[in-house]
């Protein structure tokens, strides 16, 4: 893949990440587990591990963000640093979007056949959560589907290199 090509994979991915980070913090900074509980009662467990799984993948976004600010901002740009940034992207963020550690969603394979949103929650959450998640999805199945590439891709080089 070309350099311009690469750049341009990272730059719309910084935009992306810089919009994921601006909803993540938002929603963050304005919602505390009390008042997910008052919106809707709920599992205590189940709503606290919600929002860690949320502050979770902010930390993972802002990391994504910093490095590819970093790259982009190198007077000479390095491909192989940009690809490598993107497939940490991919892995850290992207994966950890659609399947959560602590498995508080998952992701329904069978709705992007339907047009419907695919994440689906293991129990019923406030509407103030599942309006985040609906934001958030489109993004994070674009961006996977064009960075899905360097899954395989940058794997292989690493293989070859040994």
């Amino acid at each position: 893949m070309g350099n311009s090509i690469v750049k341009t994979q990272l730059e719309d991915v910084a935009a992306f990440l810089t919009e994921t980070v601006q909803s993540l913090e938002d929603f963050l900074n304005e919602t505390t587990y009390t008042m997910l509980q008052q919106e809707k009662s709920g599992d205590e467990a189940y709503y606290k591990g919600l929002l860690s799984t949320l502050r979770r993948l902010l930390v993972h976004c802002e990391e994504g963000l910093d490095v590819s600010k970093i790259v982009l901002k190198n007077e000479v740009f390095h491909k192989a640093a940009a690809e490598k940034t993107l497939y940490k992207i991919y892995h850290q963020c992207i994966e950890e979007f659609f399947s959560p550690k602590n498995d508080q969603w998952y992701e329904d394979s069978r709705s992007a056949y339907t047009g419907r949103n695919s994440i689906k929650f293991h129990q019923e959450v406030p509407e103030k959560v599942s309006a985040l998640i609906k934001k958030l999805e489109s993004g994070f199945q674009t961006v996977r589907e064009e960075l899905e590439f360097y899954e395989t891709d940058y794997r292989t080089k690493m293989i070859q290199s040994k």
